[in-house]
């Protein structure tokens, strides 16, 4: 029987009422909750509530719940029976445990049948095993086998197979009575060496039958040969003359497979070598030439530098066999002697002879590659084609052409060698010579200069095309990957022949030959170096930009720039590039070229000639980008304003700094009309901008003409640029009205005629592509305007949709909407819940921890009083 319920008494009852009447009238534990507007005929349920007996129910659950989760947590103390149907109430004991076994012997043999050896079973051989058999360890030799296989006799079959039970089989009579004779049974090895001599034996007699047969066979050989041709029918031999055989011609397959097999195979290429690579190569090339030359300057001759190109073979084994050398000595007599000796002695002489002549050939082949390098360099590059396509040809011929070839040139060589005379040295005269000429040889290695004196110094006297192979020269001997402080040298030599390039621009003459040289080196080095590039032009532009504004301020006008500027923004379009949206440098040139065409006045035909070397140039800077300039179309414009000579009715504006009329508003007007007679079309002269020298009058109208040549051809790139511009027709209007009207052509040569005709049939040609802008007479058509909607609403304070869909989406959405914020606030209380749990643990256990410290400190105190309290005692 259980234990009786035991009865609560009135105390009790008393007790629980007082405590929740207490809750209830704790003014404390009470929180009435307030409303924000009463409602006639609703009850609410949650008017007043107890937010402390709240928490408590539901820490306790939490405690029932979420507590023992995270004790249980990493704890794995529960014991599951996993075994094959112990759950199935349906299956029967015994079946349950065959259904084990047979999953379990199943599971052992998936395992072990990998790599199962069958260690467990026996290997037997006629019912025995053959880990009990006998091993004999008598090995048979390979001589002792029989030729023919498979053909074993009944004794060794027994012997072997058998258990031996053949050998030991029952006697005859007479057997009997030898073994009784000898008193002894035989053993088992004087049984095996019987059985080996009659194997031996059978062997032997198989031989002999073999070679009987081979005899016989032979034999019936040539007995056969003698009536075979009895048997053969001959053909007479006229017969066989007047039908020839026809030979089958071969396939086309055959045919093509035997011209495979006669062309060329390919041949690996060279591997391509790093730009490192090459200018240590070009360095150690530039050296070995400079040091040949230095040694040609003191006299000493150069003789192992130059090595002709001995022909190798493509079996050659590189072993240093000569197969074509006579080492083989001819026996003949003389006067009844042999003349061996003598013929020796001769070939010493002639191979001596051939040495030193050889010698002298290679240094005069040096000294002749040392004179011509310089000239030899471009021819170099331009036939190089050539002389590819040749080594091709070449290598097309067959290995036994070339083989033939080889030995003939080699023949022909020799030869030479013999028959040229022996110079053991040269003479005063021709030393003295080639040290002249080395001396006046320029030299292959040069050192960076260190600012622009030494440059200029290294440079004086040569002519062009020696100062463009020192520049290449010193850039390849200090190739920024030889040496640590080359990038820099490199990059101050870049700015020294800029400076360089503008020093010669300012001579008289300028030496325009010599800055067409140095412009592939100077793009070079900018490849090389594109910022310090940048750096130096920007520079340049800079300063004379700042000096064009200081001479505005000043002065209100200026002139036009140099013919160093000129060629610095052309140096500028060669290296950088003119398409680009904006650029660091190109940008600033085109700017400086622009604020020239407006700002810079046209007061001689000087000025003129470098405005047109401006327009050039902006052409040229335009061209890919096709980037409109008004400065370019006005100057032009008034270019040819210049050539008007009637300028009273001018149907067109003449923007500065040209002028409608005045001192120098006719510089382009012919003073003689004859003088076009005499003219002939040519370039206009890039010199003409720094120095104009014209002597008469016919001079000065032949400039002219040249120059109203170039304005026009102008006038036609720029028609051909700008043609696909939508206000084409807008900009080239004044230009057309001057052409059509004021500038006749019939006063012009008839080339002039020609562009004139052609730039009035491009601008009158070119399609008219938008039109003129007109106010439109018709009412604009006012914009729809729609009927609002208008939905009733019935009950106010609530969203309610208009159909039934709607209002259940809108109580759906609310309800997800309240349960996930319940949801997170039941989460976060969660985890506040175990980070207290936590806490407490970490301070139950701090405070265990403290507690043991103190008894150890305690006890280990009382041990200390002791041990002293005993040593005052020993003392005492």
């Amino acid at each position: 029987m259980g234990k009786a319920p035991k009865k609560r008494s009135l105390a009790d009852k008393v007790r629980k009422t007082k405590t929740s009447t207490e809750i209830k009238n704790n003014p404390f534990e009470v929180k009435i909750n307030r409303k924000k507007f009463d409602v006639l005929g609703r009850k609410s349920k949650h008017d007043v509530g107890l937010p402390g007996v709240s928490r408590s129910k539901a820490i306790n659950k939490r405690k029932e719940t979420l507590l023992k989760e995270y004790k249980q947590k990493n704890k794995s103390n529960k014991l599951i029976d996993r075994r094959f149907g112990e759950y199935d109430t349906k299956m029967a004991p015994e079946d349950k445990i065959l259904q084990r076994f047979a999953m379990e012997r199943q599971r052992t043999h998936e395992k072990k049948d990998v790599y199962n050896l069958n260690e467990e079973e026996e290997l037997t051989h006629y019912g025995q095993s053959l880990a009990e058999m006998e091993k004999f360890n008598d090995m048979v030799n390979s001589d002792d086998e029989s030729e023919e296989k498979g053909l074993l006799s009944a004794e060794l079959t027994a012997s072997h197979f058998g258990g031996g039970g053949g050998l030991l089989k029952k006697k005859t009579s007479g057997d009997q009575q030898e073994e009784e004779g000898s008193q002894r049974a035989k053993s088992r090895q004087e049984l095996i060496e019987e059985l080996i001599q009659k194997s031996k034996q059978e062997k032997r007699e198989r031989q002999v039958q073999k070679e009987e047969a081979q005899e016989l066979t032979e034999k019936l050989d040539q007995e056969w040969k003698s009536i075979q041709a009895l048997m053969v029918k001959k053909t007479p031999k006229s017969e066989r003359d007047d039908k020839p055989e026809e030979k089958p011609k071969p396939e086309e397959y055959d045919m093509m497979v035997r011209e495979l097999g006669f062309e060329m195979k390919a041949q690996p290429s060279e591997k391509l070598k790093t730009p490192e690579e090459l200018a240590r190569e070009e360095r150690e090339k530039l050296q070995k030439l400079e040091a040949d030359r230095l040694r040609r300057m003191i006299g000493d001759e150069v003789g192992d530098s130059a090595q002709s190109q001995v022909h190798m073979s493509a079996d050659d084994l590189n072993d240093g066999f000569i197969l074509d050398k006579e080492d083989k000595k001819t026996l003949s007599y003389q006067d009844g002697k042999w003349n061996i000796g003598e013929e020796s002695e001769e070939d010493k002489d002639g191979d001596e002879d051939e040495g030193e002549s050889g010698e002298e050939e290679e240094s005069e082949a040096e000294e002749e590659d040392g004179d011509d390098e310089e000239e030899e360099e471009e021819e170099e590059q331009e036939g190089s084609s050539e002389e590819e396509e040749e080594e091709e040809e070449e290598d097309g011929h067959s290995d036994l052409e070339s083989e033939q070839e080889s030995e003939d040139e080699e023949r022909k060589q020799e030869d030479k060698e013999t028959s040229a005379k022996p110079n053991k040295s040269l003479s005063k005269e021709e030393v003295k010579a080639q040290q002249e000429a080395a001396k006046a040889e320029l030299p292959y290695t040069f050192t960076a200069p260190e600012d622009y004196s030494d440059l200029r110094d290294l440079l004086h006297g040569h002519t062009p095309d020696n100062q463009r192979l020192i520049v290449a020269r010193t850039q390849k001997c200090n190739h920024p990957s030889l040496g640590v402080g080359n990038k820099l040298k490199l990059q101050k030599l870049f700015g020294f022949l800029l400076e360089y390039i503008g020093e010669v621009a300012t001579r008289s003459p300028p030496e325009l030959t010599t800055i067409d040289k140095l412009i592939p080196e100077l793009y070079a080095l900018c490849q090389m170096f594109p910022e310090a590039a940048c750096k130096a032009m920007q520079t340049i532009l800079g300063d004379a930009g700042h000096s064009m504004e200081e001479v505005l301020e000043v002065k209100g006008h200026v002139a036009f720039p140099s013919l160093d500027m000129l060629i610095y923004l052309k140096v500028t379009a060669l290296l950088f590039p003119t398409s680009d949206f904006r650029h660091p440098v190109t940008t600033p040139a085109l700017l400086y070229i622009s604020q020239a065409l407006t700002k810079c006045p046209v007061r001689s035909l000087q000025d003129v000639t470098s405005g047109l070397v401006l327009c050039c140039l902006a052409v040229e800077y335009v061209s890919f980008s096709k980037r409109f300039l008004p400065e370019l179309i006005n100057f032009l414009a008034g270019t040819l304003h210049l050539a008007v000579q009637d300028k009273t009715s001018l149907g067109y504006t003449v923007v500065p700094p040209f002028r409608t009329s005045g001192k120098c508003s006719d510089l382009l007007v012919l003073s003689d009309a004859e003088s076009c007679k005499s003219w002939s079309k040519k370039s206009l002269p890039l010199s003409a901008a720094q120095h104009l020298e014209l002597k008469n009058d016919t001079d000065r109208d032949h400039h002219r003409l040249t120059c109203l040549s170039a304005c026009l051809d102008l006038v036609k790139r720029c028609c051909l640029l700008y043609k696909d511009l939508m206000s084409f027709t807008s900009i080239f209007q004044p230009i057309r009205m001057l052409l059509s009207k004021h500038l006749s052509a019939q006063t012009l040569p008839e080339l002039l005629q020609e562009l004139h005709s052609g730039i009035l049939e491009t601008i009158s040609s070119a399609p008219v592509t938008h039109s003129r802008l007109v106010l439109d007479k018709k009412k604009p058509i006012p914009l729809k305007l729609l009927t609002p909607k208008i939905v009733e609403v019935l009950d106010y304070g609530k969203k309610r949709g208009s159909t039934r869909e709607e209002r259940e989406k809108e109580r759906l959405k609310h309800k997800y909407k309240k349960e996930f914020k319940g949801a997170l606030r039941e989460i976060r209380k969660d985890s506040r819940f175990l980070a207290r749990e936590k806490l407490n643990e970490v301070m139950n256990r701090d405070a265990e921890r403290k507690r043991k410290v103190k008894e150890l400190f305690g006890s280990l105190a009382s041990q200390e009083g002791e041990w002293k309290a005993l040593k005052r005692r020993k003392k005492k």
